[in-house]
């Protein structure tokens, strides 16, 4: 969409910034900008943005929107879930205890400061989940083994100073082999050990707590296409110990009133969407890649679902050696491209990647099949076409140059 600037022009904001114009067939990712904010959200914000409000009334009626959408006795929103995840631990230690709030994070003596995760569930999203237990002061107690955690692994982790258990749901985690959130919170209650839930990208906005769950984190700028931050709901004392690290920890990660309004008005919309018609046009989306690959040699795209059961399918394309390409070299490709095509690459040194059909703007599903059949008919192929996957950190240690 072409706006007119301050000065008159007739160009983009990403023209202006000079900022490529990707189409983002990768997910609801945050090195992405996570996702289309909704229109509701857009106008809140704006609406909200001139005004005066006391952050703490503002952050009462978030609570109650907040706990109508998830069930939970309470609510708040922070920076994002990886804030709302420290400061979900740090309420867990502190309790009300305005001193202590303000002694962490180096001075937990005296307070529970160990968070039992399974082994298999201590992820990198961007940054090691650890590190936002770390944050609060607590230390994180590794549970099990990364690729099975038995019910004893949890049992006789737990002692005297255990503050909470800390629960992960995402693609990232060990898929198999782990304790089910029903098990996780039956062996923490039985000692009376809060359940933490990290949701960041979940559909699902009531079966956590439902399920057993004390605290459950959401990201606000995922599938609910808020602006960027964190929901935090649960059980009313522990989420005003965790609202109350406003005054300690979290206060380097405060939230401004537009972001506030912006994600009370896109959980509101999250009531109203069309949900069934979305998967619709995603389904769309996905026979449309399916088909463009269909008789390529050394291509195969499948429609699989999920893995943490949230509803939506993805295309995971397989990629071998017959089709000149590895499928790093063919992500690459298609990054490199105009359009550059930005795909879901975690998962490249296994020979696939995948398509992600839930931040598209309109006609950007046919540019994408063009794109793939473009990159995949040529009789060139570029010089980085059969690279391997690798781990560089090189580029990261460049910035800003």
């Amino acid at each position: 969409m072409k706006t007119y600037s301050a000065n008159g022009s007739n160009t983009t904001i990403r023209e202006r910034l000079g900022l490529r114009p990707i189409i983002n067939v990768s997910g609801t990712m945050t090195a992405l900008g996570a996702s289309i904010i909704v229109p509701e959200a857009i106008a809140a914000m704006s609406e909200i943005a001139s005004q005066w409000v006391e952050m703490d009334d503002l952050q009462r009626a978030a609570s109650t929107v907040v706990a109508r959408l998830t069930g939970g006795e309470a609510g708040f929103i922070t920076a994002c879930c990886a804030s709302g995840i420290t400061m979900a631990i740090a309420g867990t230690m502190t309790g009300t205890n305005l001193l202590a709030i303000e002694r962490l994070p180096d001075d937990a003596e005296g307070l529970k400061s160990e968070v039992i995760v399974q082994l298999g569930h201590i992820v990198n999203y961007g940054a090691p989940i650890d590190q936002s237990i770390r944050l609060a002061g607590a230390r994180a107690v590794p549970a099990g083994t990364v690729s099975v955690t038995q019910d004893y692994h949890v049992r006789e982790a737990i002692h005297d100073r255990t503050a909470a258990g800390l629960y992960v749901v995402a693609h990232h985690t060990v898929q198999y082999g782990m304790l089910s959130l029903e098990e996780f919170c039956e062996i923490c209650h039985a000692r009376g050990v809060p359940v933490i839930v990290d949701a960041a990208s979940e559909y699902d906005l009531r079966g956590f707590l439902a399920r057993g769950a004390d605290i459950v984190v959401y990201s606000g700028h995922k599938f609910l296409s808020g602006p960027t931050s964190g929901i935090v709901t649960g059980r009313k004392d522990l989420v005003r110990a965790a609202y109350l690290q406003n005054r300690g920890v979290a206060r380097a990660m405060k939230i401004g009133k537009e972001s506030i309004a912006g994600t009370m008005a896109a959980l509101e919309a999250w009531e109203r969407r069309d949900h069934a018609g979305i998967r619709k046009r995603e389904e769309v989306a996905l026979h449309l890649w399916r088909d463009a690959l269909q008789g390529l040699p050394g291509i195969a795209g499948h429609v699989i679902p999920d893995p943490t059961g949230n509803p939506l399918d993805r295309l995971q394309v397989f990629v071998t050696p017959e089709s000149r390409f590895t499928a790093a070299g063919l992500a690459s490709a298609l990054a490199a491209g105009s359009p550059p095509v930005i795909v879901r690459n975690h998962e490249v040194e296994r020979g696939h990647f995948f398509l992600d059909p839930c931040n598209l703007h309109p006609g950007e599903a046919e540019i994408v099949a063009e794109r793939l059949r473009a990159v995949l008919s040529a009789s060139d192929r570029p010089a980085d076409a059969m690279k391997s996957a690798r781990k560089d950190s090189a580029g990261a240690l460049r910035w800003p140059d």
